[in-house]
């Protein structure tokens, strides 16, 4: 399969693209005026794009992973399928959750670094099959944009915004272990902050630097779109809290992309899209993700139940929730890679 191939064609392809990029723009840059001529919300209402994300897009968007594979591939949903799925979710992510339970700082350190993989991950297909980013035509300058991206949501409110960033740190650690967030709470030094502002600086830098050189004979568009998007989202990240600015960009950048991209290989959906029926694709969507949402809500209560202090406050409640979305992400990082593999879009070329 060859890049081309990741491109859908026709009216669908323009559809994505709008359905991918139009509505995580509007929010992400509507908000960053806000608060940068002034707004300001109370923690609690700062709580509530997260909380919403457990049935409007966020939690949902892994929720057909067991879909995701054999449409990615054109092949029948059977149970081999499911059952393959079924063994990675539990397997991978039953051993993940007791890590959590066993050793809390480092699996809060792991759900740092690994959703700076997996956010950066998925910025990759909506650029190249999507923003035509033939700027991105190299597996260095897609690594190097993966590293970036991913970066911005993990790594900027830590130089931003410490004091909430160490809340929230030290609030999932708590929940299992109450003496070991302390340790957790080192890490938030002034030196820690320097060197990551100047690490992550250095390192857009040098990716939109590469890319620059890539456009030069490509085209500039896509190249615009991409420093215009890393911009923004820089702004967005050093401007709004942290809390605040993860639910957003989890429900509407990182989590629609990912449901566009399941559109894209949904051979179903490709008549809403050529009509541009955006409802009736998301709806087809949710129906589908409905099952294993249900599903998740149940392990939620579960968690709720193992979790000792985890009602105790509006920020442990959804501290409990987001320890869930890192036991489920683990798993779907290897559902999203695999995708990637089938679609060789680490293989420029290919």
């Amino acid at each position: 399969m060859s890049n081309a191939s990741l491109r859908p064609s026709g009216t669908a392809s323009a559809t994505l693209f709008r359905l991918a990029f139009l509505p995580g723009w509007a929010v992400i840059a509507a908000t960053t005026g806000a608060f940068l001529v002034g707004a300001s919300l109370p923690l609690t209402y700062q709580l509530i794009p997260l909380a919403a994300s457990v049935v409007l897009l966020g939690l949902p968007h892994g929720a057909v992973d067991h879909l995701a594979l054999p449409r990615t591939r054109n092949e029948r949903v059977t149970v081999r399928w499911l059952a393959a799925i079924g063994v990675l979710y539990a397997v991978v992510g039953g051993l993940y959750a007791a890590v959590w339970f066993l050793a809390p700082v480092g699996a809060v350190a792991a759900f740092i670094f690994m959703t700076w993989v997996h956010w950066g991950q998925g910025e990759i297909y909506p650029l190249v099959a999507l923003a035509d980013a033939d700027h991105l035509d190299g597996r260095l300058e897609r690594g190097l944009t993966a590293a970036i991206r991913g970066a911005l949501p993990m790594l900027v409110p830590f130089v931003a915004f410490p004091d909430q960033y160490e809340l929230v740190v030290t609030t999932l650690v708590g929940l299992f272990d109450a003496d070991a967030a302390a340790t957790a709470a080192a890490a938030f030094t002034p030196t820690a902050r320097l060197a990551v502002a100047v690490t992550v600086g250095g390192l857009v830098a040098v990716t939109l630097g590469i890319g620059a050189v890539a456009a030069s004979e490509t085209g500039w568009g896509p190249w615009l779109l991409d420093a215009g998007e890393t911009g923004l989202l820089i702004l967005f990240f050093a401007a709004v809290p942290p809390i605040f600015a993860i639910g957003l960009y989890f429900c509407f950048w990182h989590s629609l992309r990912h449901i566009v991209r399941l559109l894209a290989v949904d051979n179903r959906a490709a008549p809403a899209l050529d009509g541009r029926r955006y409802g009736a694709a998301l709806a087809r969507f949710a129906r589908d993700a409905a099952p294993l949402s249900a599903a998740s809500l149940v392990l939620l209560g579960l968690l709720y139940l193992a979790v000792p202090g985890s009602v105790d406050s509006p920020l442990s409640l959804v501290g409990t929730y987001l320890v869930l979305i890192a036991v489920l992400t683990l798993p779907h990082v290897v559902v999203v890679a695999w995708m990637d593999h089938e679609q060789r879009l680490w293989r420029p070329g290919a």
